[in-house]
């Protein structure tokens, strides 16, 4: 019997600048300036509201970013401006994904990525990281029109996941999201570093 297990990427999966923890933050944006002429600091304001819409699937990112990035000063390409980003914000934690794969291959567990993503970078995770050659899908929040940690996510996600004889395990690095998820029903682990995933009683029974 399998058990439905959930990865966070930001902070999980990936290092990155969104991470939980603000002391664990992995930049991308140090050459933004010299690159492309953005200032990093006045870049990180998209955040603080006008990047809403395109988690949601609400908006594309790519209008998202027409409308942003003439405010900061830039004048080259959109596309070519998430084509920088994209690249530089998806450093995978090889030894964590190393771990997943070995509960793949264990049998014991299907395999989901729970994420607040927009569709671009969603899709590039997918793809171009090779996360779906290892997960069976991808519940994030631009696709199923709500983000963690509200409750409407956790509700379309288990719509997505169906009837399950095992409650679900989420590896998070959000407090507020383990939380959510616990309130839901389901088990989470607050995900501080790969020996979060390794030390978990099921994944260490499961993986002998």
């Amino acid at each position: 019997m399998k058990r439905v297990v959930l990865i966070d990427v930001d902070g999980v999966l990936v290092h990155s600048h969104f991470h939980a923890d603000p002391a664990r933050r992995r930049k991308w944006n140090q050459h933004l300036l010299e690159d492309m002429g953005v200032d990093p600091v006045q870049f990180t304001t998209l955040f603080s509201g006008g990047f809403d819409r395109a988690i949601l699937g609400q908006e594309s990112l790519i209008d998202t970013l027409d409308r942003f990035l003439p405010t900061v000063g830039y004048k080259g390409s959109t596309l070519d401006f998430v084509s920088y980003w994209l690249e530089r914000d998806t450093n995978l934690d090889f030894r964590l994904f190393e771990g997943i794969k070995q509960l793949r291959a264990s049998g014991k567990a299907h395999l989901f990525v729970a994420t607040n993503q927009e569709h671009l970078r969603a899709g590039y995770l997918w793809r171009e990281l090779g996360l779906g050659h290892v997960f069976e899908d991808m519940l994030y929040s631009a696709r199923l029109g709500a983000a963690k940690p509200t409750r409407a996510y956790f509700e379309a996600a288990a719509k997505r996941l169906g009837p399950q004889d095992q409650v679900p395990l989420l590896f998070d690095d959000g407090a507020k999201v383990v939380d959510a998820a616990r309130d839901f029903g389901w088990e989470a682990v607050l995900y501080a570093g790969a020996g979060d995933f390794f030390s978990d009683p099921w994944v260490k029974a499961a993986l002998g």
